[in-house]
């Protein structure tokens, strides 16, 4: 048991210093080809601290064990949510402008609706589901570019500008060479192609020996590990008073999480819906994984986009609600 735990973890610090040197590299790059932060904030940034779901999805589902990357969408989601957002929430309430917020939310929205009808009527996602949820991604991706080079959402801009300066912050910016941010790109990626192997298989090995489902290691532990680039930049946030990118941030890793992740993943290999856990006669998943995981967002995005504000109150109510899903799914 000890072995297995073990190669989790370095496959956890693989993933994480991999998904940070990545955006390190790809960032100084963009940098010095003069690319806006908007664009960087928008582009590379965002995808770069997604990867690590994408690649631990991938590689499970390309190796026949999709209940893993099902449940690390959507444990992610709601890891990125009912925790992560919510320790930002809780510490620091903020105002929210509105519009910064409405795009990501709406294509979030609309991928859900795509994913329910998925799951609740087919219960099966297949490579139409994957290339639909690709479709949303690229599209998103293109109004993000647009905006970037046309100067539009001012207030975005700020947010996504803001996003590439906590990035860089966090990287060694002393580097002046383009050799340096290429090294750092590849070994980068190589840390996360390395780190999803080791994080999937002993994942995998965990859930046998500790007799639960793969879907639920998938869901707490693997999600929790993933999301924990999205957890360094809120906490980054924080320290440098930008609470707000902390949320943009969060609602921008949520959609990729839906399109991005799920999409490359089901493209890749097609799964069913898993059905390893059960509430009566009723698959889990149906009646609590996604539920909750619909539940977290509406709670984070529908009172600031009504009233433009944060309460302490919607973090607390968040973080209750991540800490009682994590304890029912073991004591499921």
């Amino acid at each position: 048991m000890i072995t297995p735990i073990i190669l989790f973890l370095v496959g956890l610090v693989l993933l994480i210093k991999g998904g940070d040197w990545f955006v390190d590299g790809a960032t100084g790059i963009a940098h010095k080809f003069h690319v806006p932060d908007l664009l960087i904030g928008a582009t590379v940034v965002s995808i770069g601290t997604t990867l690590p779901e994408v690649m631990v999805s991938a590689t499970s589902a390309v190796s026949g064990h999709g209940e893993i990357a099902y449940g690390n969408a959507i444990g992610s989601i709601i890891c990125n949510t009912a925790l992560i957002a919510a320790i930002s929430i809780a510490v620091k309430p903020s105002r929210v402008d509105k519009k910064t917020l409405t795009i990501p939310v709406i294509f979030f929205y609309v991928s859900t609706a795509l994913y329910l009808f998925t799951a609740y009527v087919t219960k099966r996602f297949d490579r139409v589901t994957g290339v639909l949820l690709l479709l949303i991604f690229v599209t998103y991706i293109g109004i993000q570019v647009y905006q970037a080079m046309h100067g539009k959402n001012p207030e975005a801009a700020a947010a996504d500008a803001e996003v590439a300066e906590v990035a860089a912050a966090e990287a060694d910016t002393a580097s002046n060479s383009t050799g340096k941010d290429l090294l750092l790109l590849v070994i980068g990626a190589a840390f996360i192609a390395i780190g999803a192997n080791l994080l999937v298989d002993n994942g995998i090995i965990i859930a046998g020996l500790l007799g639960v489902p793969e879907s639920v290691i998938a869901l707490t532990f693997v999600a929790l590990g993933t999301s924990l680039p999205e957890l360094v930049t809120a906490i980054t946030s924080l320290r440098k008073g930008h609470g707000l990118l902390s949320l943009g941030n969060i609602i921008g890793a949520n959609l990729f999480n839906l399109v991005l992740v799920s999409g490359v993943s089901i493209l890749l290999s097609p799964f069913d819906l898993p059905n390893s856990k059960q509430i009566g006669a009723y698959n889990a998943s149906l009646v609590v994984d996604i539920p909750v995981m619909l539940s977290v967002m509406l709670i984070l995005t529908i009172p600031p986009l009504i009233k433009g504000r944060m309460t302490r109150l919607q973090g607390i109510i968040l973080l209750a609600i991540y800490a009682a899903f994590c304890i029912f799914q073991f004591a499921l």
